[in-house]
């Protein structure tokens, strides 16, 4: 018999933050959060949502892109002892948990240990960036189809040859990869007018919105301050009444 085997574990909810804003947590997300008593949660999530759980130790294990982060397999070890520690653990990620969060190794990590896990989920970035920027995924006639993808990999994995052939396409991450996607998206055919969305800091207090089309994206974005999501099909050609509704707006300033 293993020495884990003695401990005493508590349960940890594997719980998504959503995009950014406070108040687009769940429900359920804000109740559990309200209840933790140690919170383990990632560099994106913000003082606002953690104002949801003055009650419980907060550790930060924040993972970003190019930034000096918390290795992986330490936050597995982290949740691992916050529950032989705490009745209540509470591991915060942003978005949802199940797409690109690492959900994988966690729950490895904890049903290693026979550690009871639930996961709640959360709004995540594509949903949240379409919303901001009144742009349906889908569109009846133009798109049935919508892939999520990333071309962020680890050290030891090669990049991914193909993308996605779908209608829509959300990169997730794809600040430095923008250029790459979009001279690959050309090499396989898609048009150059082809319509591209950039949303940074997605439901954010400095949220910034960039229209453009694939043949710009080639060239380039310019460095960001926060999360890049990019959103590159025909459903997000702006309608006519947008068009009208702008140049109102433009005429009235």
């Amino acid at each position: 018999m293993s020495a884990s085997a003695h401990i005493k574990y508590g349960k940890v909810f594997l719980i998504g933050a959503g995009p950014g804003a406070a108040d687009l947590i769940t429900v359920r997300g804000a109740r559990l959060l309200a209840q933790a008593e140690v919170v383990l949660h990632d560099a994106l999530v913000t003082e606002e949502m953690l104002e949801l759980c003055p009650q419980a130790v907060k550790i930060a294990v924040g993972k970003r892109c190019g930034k000096l982060s918390t290795a992986q397999a330490f936050i597995n070890k982290q949740l691992v002892d916050s529950a032989a520690k705490y009745g209540f653990v509470v591991r915060l990620k942003g978005g949802d948990p199940m797409l690109f969060g690492r959900a994988d190794e966690e729950l490895c990590a904890l049903e290693a240990h026979g550690i009871d896990v639930e996961i709640v989920p959360g709004i995540t970035a594509a949903l949240a960036a379409a919303a901001s920027t009144q742009q349906p995924l889908t569109k009846r006639g133009v798109s049935r189809s919508v892939a999520f993808f990333t071309t962020s990999t680890a050290p030891d994995q090669p990049e991914q040859e193909a993308l996605p052939d779908t209608d829509t396409l959300v990169q997730y991450m794809g600040g430095k990869e923008a250029a790459s996607t979009a001279h690959r998206l050309l090499a396989q055919g898609r048009s150059a007018t082809t319509p591209v969305i950039i949303v940074e800091n997605c439901s954010c207090a400095n949220e910034r919105v960039l229209r453009m089309r694939l043949s710009d994206l080639a060239s380039g974005l310019a460095a960001a301050s926060g999360p890049v999501l990019v959103m590159i099909g025909e459903a997000l050609a702006e309608r006519a009444a947008a068009d009208l509704l702008q140049e109102l707006r433009d005429q009235a300033a």
